[in-house]
């Protein structure tokens, strides 16, 4: 693999002949085998794939999670050099090579981005659309690889290609699970033992919801998700919403609920000051 920190640098390796397709995946580091079973899918596709490694300041709403964002390159390097081939690139651009010009752009994503996290994280999806399209812009993908953890990152993500009509291909690929079930996340190397211990209670509690509806309605189900996330006194419920998978639209009711579209109960938990986010396909039967 070439690792390689600038735009020059990176333009002028993916001049070379016999370099389509390309497969782009973002990532901030702090790898984990969720991110490396991205880079799999991505070299099964394509012939050459750029992992970038940059944390943006520009999607962090909280100061202290920026900062206290793990940042580990050395490691992250190790762990690429396993699943990566000599020409794929590793993209590590400092703030300047990203953002030469302060980035003042604003999207407008419709109701993807006023639901779930854009509610408890303002801004966040918009510094997402500076860095991913800045990206774009840099490596022109033909197809880019991110994992549905971030299920409404995913749809966003799907929005901007369709706005800006670049064509490229975004690739959802399934959530990595640790051994106990809980999504496989950068942040959870941040959680105290006594809350790691317990985090699988979220994947637990997604799943048992998700059985639910033929018993239930959706504001029983939602006071279940949040009695048993609560229930330690651990984690604190930030949000708990079963959504379909195009505009996110919030479901009050059941009967709300269409035969044609697919529906995704979605979560975020804080656990002191570290947030997890999951998600979980629900079935109408």
């Amino acid at each position: 693999m070439k690792v390689l920190t600038t735009v020059k640098a990176l333009q002028h390796q993916l001049k070379q002949p016999d370099k389509s397709p390309v497969g782009l995946v973002p990532t901030m580091g702090a790898l984990h085998e969720g991110h490396l079973s991205l880079m799999k899918n991505a070299a099964a596709d394509c012939p050459v794939i750029v992992v970038s490694i940059y944390v943006n300041p520009t999607q962090f709403n909280d100061k202290d999670d920026l900062r206290n964002y793990p940042r580990n390159l050395e490691k992250d390097l190790g762990m690429l050099a396993t699943v990566l081939r000599e020409d794929d690139i590793v993209f590590t651009p400092d703030d300047k090579e990203i953002y030469p010009q302060k980035d003042t752009r604003v999207f407008d994503f419709g109701n993807l981005d006023k639901v779930m996290e854009a509610l408890h994280r303002p801004g966040h999806f918009n510094g997402v659309a500076q860095v991913v399209s800045r990206l774009f812009e840099i490596v022109k993908p033909d197809m880019a690889y991110f994992g549905i953890k971030d299920f409404q990152q995913v749809a966003v993500v799907r929005e901007l290609v369709r706005q800006s009509g670049s064509g490229i291909r975004i690739v959802p690929n399934p959530i990595v699970r640790e051994a106990d079930g809980l999504a496989m996340s950068s942040r959870n190397q941040l959680l105290d033992p006594a809350r790691r211990k317990e985090a699988p209670v979220i994947y637990r509690t997604i799943s048992a919801a998700s059985r639910m509806l033929r018993k239930n309605d959706i504001p029983e189900i939602k006071d279940f998700v949040k009695k048993e996330i609560e229930r330690s006194g651990n984690f604190v419920l930030e949000y708990f919403e079963i959504v379909d998978d195009i505009e996110l639209i919030p479901l009050k009711r059941k009967t709300e609920m269409k035969d044609s579209s697919k529906y995704y109960g979605c979560i975020a938990v804080r656990a002191g000051r570290i947030r997890l986010i999951d998600n979980i396909r629900i079935l109408l039967v």
